[in-house]
């Protein structure tokens, strides 16, 4: 944990590339060790807002360190300048988790 699953209508060529730099910004956004921060990268998916034009939807969870008023704009930044999609047609979710809910290594964090 932190978990962030991007979902696009964008076609990506350098997924690797992309997650790896995304998991770093998320590690420092929530002050958390990249050595656990999961990404998941769904891209050329049929999506729809307002009309057919690339958009995204980002889903962030993770067991405390979430600051939304903080982390929207780095993050849209980041979807804006490495996946070309304008700021107005990205969705960010976030969710903090209760640590007796998020399991690693077969056991639950609380």
């Amino acid at each position: 944990m932190p978990f962030i699953n991007i979902s696009t209508s964008a076609k990506i060529e350098d997924k690797k590339k992309l997650l790896e730099e995304i998991s770093i910004l998320v590690s420092s956004l929530t002050n958390k060790s990249k050595r656990f921060v999961m990404a998941k990268l769904a891209d050329n998916y049929e999506m729809y807002f307002e009309d057919e034009s690339p958009c995204c939807f980002l889903e962030i969870k993770s067991i405390g360190s979430l600051n939304p008023s903080e982390m929207a704009k780095p993050i849209s930044e980041f979807v804006h300048e490495r996946m070309g999609i304008p700021k107005d047609r990205i969705y960010i979710s976030f969710e903090d988790v209760p640590a007796s809910f998020w399991a690693w290594n077969g056991r639950t964090f609380g």
